[in-house]
């Protein structure tokens, strides 16, 4: 099926260069796509915030294929379609007694695209989506159909791929056995606490609007057996009422405070599924730095908080475990994630996102790759070599390159 194309992202910042869009309903459909473009880019839920998905030849969604959930008990894994969102497969995964270690504050992105970007959630022993990736089946640039799994020594390069290695249609992901969570909100955490609340339960994320010498918000997912925070934890006091991460938005859309237990996909995530989190007027950039400069990081941006503060919704501090995969931001290093939501204003955000990446750049910051960014990320990554020798081994001709990916990844 074919449209023409005049959609945007979900921000609306980005209006895609397309000639045309498709949507396949079936995978051969999609491969003799592939096979006949010039230039075709995968787009999923469209959440990401620059133009590393966009393209001047042909975007193909693929929530028209067929939604694989396909659980493998023996092997403690399950296969799914690409284009699903989290939440409608932690769904079906809760619903048969299993569940993913770990979710995005979004339900609503797709699984692909998350996987792409290394896309993550919180905690200390949580790494992002991608870690869970056991194999990926990709179109390639000929109409082919590969699959590659972790005995494949491309693998760590193959799973983070910002779409640039072929159109992914399934990934085999680890499960483990369903599971229980306890949300709560303090308030007003002390700076000097930051570590310990980071420390504290299964995910935790910290919010601030950096107008205060105190965090505005702490949101603690415990699983539920554990004890919940006493009434003086670390300095801060219990939310009395719902909260929103960001002040003045109705905290309808959000998951269940208070301590009220319910199922992993429910409290993992900040948002409910059934319900858009926010207008999409906004902008998102996100950098992660080694968790043991954490401290150091956020000092570096405090003569600048006044700047920051005028064009910024909400910042989130979240901590990612390590992992093996190439283009992960965090590969090899255990990392605090730095993420801000700023107002949908480009022209009056661009010089302060400038100034926090300047401000951060002794600390090797690794952007997140759906984001905001500006600085050339190569030095960060150090398999960033091993990724371009992929590329050419992939896609020879540049089918599915881009302007960004080209600024990146340069060629040869």
């Amino acid at each position: 099926m074919m449209q023409r194309m005049t959609d945007t992202n979900w921000a609306g910042n980005v209006r895609w260069s397309a000639r045309t869009r498709h949507r396949p309903t079936s995978l051969d459909e999609l491969r003799r796509l592939v096979a006949g473009a010039d230039r075709v880019r995968a787009v999923g839920t469209g959440h990401s915030f620059n133009r590393l998905g966009d393209t001047t030849g042909v975007q193909v969604a693929l929530d028209g294929l067929p939604p694989t959930v396909a659980l493998d008990p023996d092997r403690g894994t399950v296969t799914v379609a690409a284009g699903l969102r989290h939440g409608d497969l932690a769904t079906t995964l809760h619903a048969q007694g299993y569940a993913l270690a770990n979710l995005a504050s979004l339900p609503h992105i797709s699984v692909a695209g998350s996987v792409a970007t290394a896309t993550h959630g919180s905690g200390v022993a949580n790494r992002n989506l991608a870690a869970a990736v056991a194999a990926v089946e990709l179109v390639t640039a000929d109409g082919d159909l590969l699959t590659v799994d972790r005995t494949d020594s491309r693998f760590a390069g193959l799973v983070v791929n910002l779409g640039a290695l072929g159109v992914v249609t399934r990934l085999t992901l680890d499960v483990v056995g369903t599971f229980t969570v306890r949300q709560y909100v303090r308030l007003g955490l002390p700076r000097a606490a930051l570590d310990e609340a980071l420390d504290a339960a299964y995910s935790v994320s910290v919010f601030t609007g950096w107008r205060s010498a105190r965090f505005d918000q702490v949101w603690i997912k415990q699983l539920a057996d554990q004890a919940p925070p006493p009434a003086d934890w670390l300095d801060t006091a219990a939310a009395e009422t719902p909260q929103h991460p960001v002040p003045g938005m109705s905290p309808e859309h959000c998951t269940a405070q208070f301590g009220e237990p319910g199922p992993w996909h429910e409290r993992l995530p900040h948002f409910r599924l059934g319900f858009t989190p926010s207008s999409g007027d906004e902008l998102q950039s996100e950098w992660h730095v080694a968790r043991a400069d954490a401290a150091a990081a956020l000092a570096a941006l405090d003569p600048v908080a006044e700047r920051i503060a005028a064009v910024l919704q909400i910042c989130e501090l979240r901590t990612v475990a390590a992992d093996e995969l190439w283009l992960s931001p965090n590969f090899r290093r255990d990392t605090l994630a730095l993420h801000f939501t700023w107002i949908g204003d480009p022209a009056a955000v661009a010089p302060v996102l400038a100034e926090v990446e300047q401000r951060l750049a002794p600390f090797a910051p690794r952007p997140h790759w759906g984001k905001l960014f500006d600085r050339d990320p190569a030095a960060a990554y150090p398999r960033h070599a091993d990724f371009v020798a992929l590329l050419r081994e992939f896609d020879p001709a540049g089918k599915f390159r881009t302007a960004e990916l080209d600024r990146y990844f340069p060629r040869d």
